[in-house]
């Protein structure tokens, strides 16, 4: 479908923090949406400002029902595939959260896409996927090798979303994003750095050795790649890595942070386990080649830098600390 004749989205995981700037997006594009989430990690009040918009709706659904999903199909043009739970160290305590929140919850969407013959997906994978790459930056073609349930249950996804693009000629793009942030992040190190000091301005825990090497990508640059991937992509069945172009390592993000919410004389207290990784699952190398997206036209506005700095500073507006 092309920018002009704009259509029906529905948008799952509309609700949370990438699936609400996505919904953001289409809507300023003059898409229909439909927003479905079961509010587990996603927020209302991320989505509260197109209520009584009437090209927007908001289900309260849950893609762990089949029936609930199939609703959720009807008579749209493209599926934004975002239902997840985004916490990947969930995965090492309550793995079964992964597997049916990602891969039962992408099942019955495909199941449901193909009953209501809905053609389109765009998926939200991760870099995760890749576990711990032998050399960085790591490119598309590289072997799916996870080493968190998160990870896995994401390239469980991706392998089920390929056999329904062959069978059911459903269009499918896969979207391995880095770590994204911006407005509206409620996990991760960064929203972790801001809000530890708040209870102890002396100390920082770092969970790992600080030596983590890790690339960001600001929220309006992920959405960007997300648009430019879906419009252009030819093929039935492709994969793109979104990401910044450089990489960072934990102790730099904790160096940004500390700057912006000026907390002087910091302690840091590093948790490492195994080889400097913070938790079962974590990695300690991973960004991101860019090549394949950036041959659609993609440049990235932000380094990862630019985009910690970006979102600490927005993060500590909204709090009314400055």
């Amino acid at each position: 479908m092309d920018e002009m004749s704009m259509g029906f989205a529905l948008v799952t995981g509309g609700a949370g923090f990438v699936g609400s700037h996505l919904v953001d997006r289409l809507v300023s594009d003059g898409w229909r949406v439909r927003v479905l989430d079961n509010f587990s990690s996603g927020r209302m009040e991320n989505v509260e400002h197109h209520r009584g918009n009437r090209n927007v709706e908001i289900f309260r659904e849950d893609l762990k029902n089949f029936e609930e999903a199939e609703r959720a199909v009807r008579n749209v043009d493209v599926v934004f595939h975002y239902a997840a739970n985004p916490e990947v160290r969930v995965s090492t305590t309550n793995p079964e959260i992964h597997f049916n929140e990602n891969v039962v919850a992408t099942f019955n969407l495909l199941e449901a896409m193909r009953r209501n013959g809905v053609g389109e997906l765009v998926f939200a994978s991760s870099s995760s996927v890749y576990g711990e790459p032998e050399e960085i930056p790591v490119g598309e073609e590289a072997p799916i090798r996870p080493v968190s349930v998160y990870g896995a249950s994401k390239a469980a996804c991706e392998n089920l979303i390929h056999a329904y693009s062959k069978l059911y000629s459903i269009k499918a793009i896969i979207l391995r994003y880095a770590n994204v942030i911006g407005p509206r992040l409620r996990h991760g190190v960064i929203w972790d750095f801001i809000n530890k000091p708040k209870k102890n301005p002396s100390e920082l825990e770092i969970l790992g050795d600080g030596k983590q090497v890790r690339s960001y990508i600001y929220i309006d640059d992920a959405i960007e790649a997300t648009i430019i991937t879906w419009r252009k992509s030819a093929n039935s069945f492709e994969v793109y890595n979104i990401a910044s172009e450089d990489w960072i390592t934990v102790n730099d993000v904790a160096d940004e942070v500390i700057k912006v919410i000026g907390v002087s004389n910091i302690k840091r207290i590093y948790k490492p386990i195994l080889h400097g990784i913070g938790w079962l699952g974590d990695v300690k190398k991973v960004a991101l080649k860019i090549e394949k997206l950036k041959a659609l036209g993609f440049k990235p506005i932000m380094g990862s830098r630019d985009a910690i700095r970006t979102t600490v500073e927005k993060f500590v507006k909204e709090s009314h600390l400055i």
